[in-house]
């Protein structure tokens, strides 16, 4: 009965917009007077807090949620009463997944967390999670599936272990890893700081088990991995793990290192950049602004949330600035991306945004019922662009795989600082389109294969290994260059040889040998990985990014763009 009570307790709440709900920065705290509107009965009433001074809800209002109360309660008893198996009805999922579809139909990205997913939520917001420090990912051998190491972070607890890359995960804490999914495999070695581990390891070239425990501690996931000069003269910066509390700080130390180390112009990279804190985008955008320059504005239905956020730089970063974007860079990239474009002070390259543009304010429900994402505002770019895509037409599966067409003769038209015409209501239009090289599906089966070579290379069953063999301590942050641990033929052959004598692939040897520029890239990743972190092993890819390459060649028609537009942009 408590926990019925407690799920109706939630729609209440959410009836009522949490009101008095503690909110995360730059939200709001307490939503304001709202027109009410009629119910089927003729009565009306207010859907946010209560008019100042009435003391208590309207008679509509307490009829309302007395309606909803019986009607929801007579739902779960009829479930208790006569659904087939009582103990397959889960109460709690049950809550979830009304309150999920319920906000489903308001909007896309109205949502509601539990009380684990919301604490994730604050915690990728504060740059960090409690775990043990390990990239984790899932391969098939002979129909097993199973969850492997492919790196951990610098100073964390799977590498002070000597946990690798290579190590499948057996079991934690007792219970059977195998066939399981690496998000499942992830949530379970997640958990409170301090508190302990226990995991079952295979390690490659070996079929003991090794018991390792650990004490699961703070980990960083800072909004920037990697900074580095990509070219002489060009600075890279991967902004791609979304804008947290030290996003800001992050940039400032990167471009101070860059132009320590010579960078004269710049590349930021906001691919998949799933977006985050408003206002540590809206300081990474000032950094190229002038001062007073509109960055974002957003538009909503109360006054509290309307606002337009200025550029407060008296320093302006005048490097000359390419931003790459994808489908996955999302919300707040998207707000830098625009912003940039539309001053013309950074050339836009790769592919059409995600396109949200709607503002939730997070509320914290009470009694750690978890949180609530409610739609509250629309964001604009500097020229009045609405970043957000439509919703209407389709299904949520069709919005998030972006499976809906957008006609082009339908897109809102604008004009950059420059008199360019750009485009809104579809996210942000690249100026420069660039498909990424998509895997063909014999690479993407190669994946399996080349990871469990890559396993037996460093484990040294090859004389061919040499430098490939992992040594007792991973070399974190070592830069590779373009020729560093190159992939031997000798190793290539190894390599068609492994699948060869092997039944758990079927691939044809003049299909190996066509596809023999990516088997080596790929190999040199897992190897490069085990031997330095796949932070810095990120090299090997962005090398043969076609992407990066259109952004190289990008940056003096960017310098030109920013140069024009300079002093001639309205505020």
């Amino acid at each position: 009965m408590r926990r019925k009570f407690f799920t109706i307790s939630i729609f209440l709440l959410l009836l009522n917009l949490a009101g008095n709900s503690q909110t995360s920065p730059g939200t709001v705290s307490q939503l304001p007077e709202v027109e009410p509107f009629k119910l089927s009965s003729g009565s009306s009433f207010s859907a946010g807090v209560p008019r100042s001074g009435s003391g208590a809800p309207v008679n509509g209002v307490r009829n309302y949620k007395n309606s909803i109360t019986e009607d929801f309660s007579e739902a779960l008893e009829i479930i208790k009463n006569n659904y087939a198996s009582r103990e397959k009805v889960d109460y709690a999922a049950l809550t979830k997944n009304s309150i999920t579809s319920m906000l489903r139909t308001l909007d896309p990205h109205s949502s509601y967390f539990d009380a684990d997913e919301f604490k994730e939520l604050i915690d990728d917001q504060h740059s960090e999670y409690f775990g043990i420090g390990a990239t984790i990912v899932n391969y098939r051998r002979d129909g097993k599936f199973a969850t492997y190491i492919s790196s951990t972070f610098p100073d964390s607890p799977a590498a002070k272990a000597n946990l690798r890359f290579g190590d499948k995960i057996v079991s934690v804490n007792g219970v059977n890893m195998l066939d399981r999914s690496s998000s499942f495999v992830r949530d379970r070695v997640r958990g409170p700081k301090g508190t302990t581990i226990k995991l079952q390891i295979e390690r490659a070239g070996s079929k003991h088990l090794l018991t390792v425990d650990l004490t699961r501690n703070r980990v960083a996931q800072p909004s920037i991995p990697d900074a580095y000069i990509l070219r002489p003269g060009v600075g890279y910066i991967n902004l791609a793990n979304g804008f947290n509390y030290t996003t800001e700080q992050e940039l400032e130390t990167a471009l101070a290192e860059l132009r320590s180390s010579g960078a004269a112009s710049l590349i930021l990279d906001l691919r998949d950049n799933p977006g985050g804190i408003v206002e540590q985008a809206v300081r990474v955008t000032e950094k190229f602004l002038e001062r007073g320059q509109t960055v974002v504005s957003q538009r909503g239905r109360f006054r509290i949330d309307n606002r337009t956020w200025k550029s407060r730089n008296r320093a302006v970063e005048k490097l000359p600035l390419v931003v790459l974007v994808n489908e996955g860079s999302a919300s707040a990239s998207e707000i830098v991306a625009g912003a940039l474009q539309d001053y013309d002070r950074a050339l836009i390259v790769g592919e059409n945004t995600f396109g949200k543009g709607l503002v939730q304010s997070v509320l914290t429900l009470p009694n750690g019922a978890g949180g609530l994402a409610l739609t509250t505002a629309r964001y604009y770019t500097p020229s009045g662009r609405s970043i957000q895509r439509k919703y209407d037409d389709g299904s949520i599966y069709d919005y998030f795989n972006h499976s809906e067409k957008t006609i082009p003769d339908e897109r809102e038209v604008a004009k950059t600082a420059g008199g360019r015409k750009v485009y809104g209501g579809n996210g942000i239009t690249p100026d420069e389109l660039v498909e990424p090289e998509k895997l063909t599906p014999v690479q993407e089966r190669l994946l399996d294969p080349i990871f469990f070579f890559s396993r037996e290379v460093i484990a040294g069953r090859f004389p061919e290994a040499g430098e490939f063999r992992i040594g007792s301590k991973i070399r974190y942050g070592s830069r590779i260059r373009p020729g560093d641990m190159a992939i031997s033929e000798a190793l290539f052959k190894r390599f068609i040889e492994f699948i060869e004598s092997s039944n758990s692939w079927s691939f044809k040897t003049e299909n190996l040998r066509s596809e023999e520029k990516f088997i080596k890239m790929r190999l040199r990743y897992n190897l490069v990985s085990a031997a330095i972190g796949n932070v810095s092993a990120n090299q090997v890819l962005i090398d043969e990014d076609r992407q990066i390459e259109k952004a190289l060649e990008s940056l003096p028609r960017a310098q030109q763009l920013a140069a024009a537009a300079r002093g001639s942009v309205k505020k």
